[in-house]
C-alpha cells in the first residue's frame, strides 16, 4: 500500500473521535501495570502509543504477527489508561481534583487519548477487512495524531509527577513533625532522669533502688535520641533526592 495515494484527510470536526468519553474504569489495577508507580505507568503510556503507530504501519503492509502486536499494545494502552483515569477515586480530594482535571477539565487531554485509542482500532479493523482505500486513509489520520497525543500523555504524566512529588513533601512534613516531637519528648525524659538521680543521691542507700530506674531512663533517652537522629538524616535524605 502507498502512503501517498492516499486521498487528503477530511477535516477534524467531519469525523469526531468516537471515544470521546472514557471506557468503564476497573477498581484495580491491570495485571501488566503491577509493580508500576503512576508516574511509571503514565510514562509507559507514550511509549506505548509510539510503539501502536509503528506497528500498525507494519500491519498495513501485510505483517500479521505485527498486526496481532498491534492488537496486544492497544489492549494493554486501553487497560492502562482506564486504570490512570480511575486513580482520583482513591486519591486525597487535592490529587483527585488534579488528575480528574488533567483528563476532563476544560483543557483535558482525555478526549485525545480516546480519540487516538479509537483511530488506531479503527485502523486495524480496516486493515484487517483488507480495505486498502479506507485502511490507508485511516493509517494516514492515525499518523497525524502522533504528536497531539503524545502532548497529550506528556502532560498527564507531568501530573502524575507533581502530584506523586507533592505527596511525598507532605509525607516528609508529617515525618519531620514527629519526630521534633519525639526529640522534645526525650528531653524531658532527660530532664526527669537527672532529677530522678539527684533524689537517688540525696535519699542515700535508701534510694539505690530508685537510682537503677533513673539509670535504665537515661539509657532508654539515649536510643531515643540515637533514632530520632537516624530518623532525621533519612526524611532530609528523602527530601533531597525527590
Amino acid at each position: 500500500m502507498n502512503l501517498s495515494d492516499t486521498p487528503p484527510l477530511p477535516p477534524a470536526a467531519t469525523e469526531p473521535p468516537a471515544a470521546a468519553t472514557a471506557p468503564a474504569q476497573p477498581s484495580t489495577a491491570p495485571a501488566h501495570a503491577a509493580g508500576l508507580s503512576l508516574v511509571n505507568l503514565a510514562a509507559r503510556q507514550r511509549m506505548l502509543s509510539q510503539r501502536m503507530i509503528l506497528q500498525t504501519m507494519l500491519a498495513a503492509q501485510g505483517d500479521a504477527e505485527r498486526m496481532q502486536a498491534a492488537r496486544r499494545s492497544l489492549q494493554v494502552f486501553t487497560e492502562s489508561q482506564a486504570h490512570l483515569e480511575a486513580t482520583p477515586r482513591r486519591m486525597e480530594p487535592t490529587a483527585a481534583r488534579r488528575i480528574a482535571g488533567t483528563y476532563h477539565g476544560a483543557q483535558g487531554v482525555g478526549p485525545t487519548i480516546h480519540g487516538f485509542i479509537e483511530r488506531v482500532r479503527t485502523t486495524l479493523d480496516r486493515i484487517s477487512e483488507g480495505n486498502g482505500r479506507l485502511a490507508g486513509r485511516s493509517l494516514a489520520e492515525l499518523v497525524q495524531l502522533t504528536d497531539p497525543v503524545l502532548d497529550a500523555l506528556n502532560t498527564a504524566t507531568t501530573a502524575f509527577d507533581e502530584v506523586g512529588r507533592a505527596q511525598s513533601e507532605a509525607i516528609m512534613r508529617e515525618l519531620t513533625g514527629i519526630v521534633t516531637d519525639i526529640q522534645g519528648i526525650a528531653r524531658e525524659a532527660r530532664v526527669v532522669s537527672f532529677n530522678a538521680q539527684v533524689v537517688a543521691a540525696r535519699a542515700g542507700a535508701h534510694g539505690r533502688e530508685f537510682a537503677v530506674v533513673a539509670n535504665v531512663l537515661t539509657d532508654i533517652t539515649s536510643e531515643i535520641d540515637r533514632l530520632t537522629r537516624d530518623a532525621a538524616v533519612l526524611a532530609d535524605r528523602s527530601r533531597r533526592s525527590a
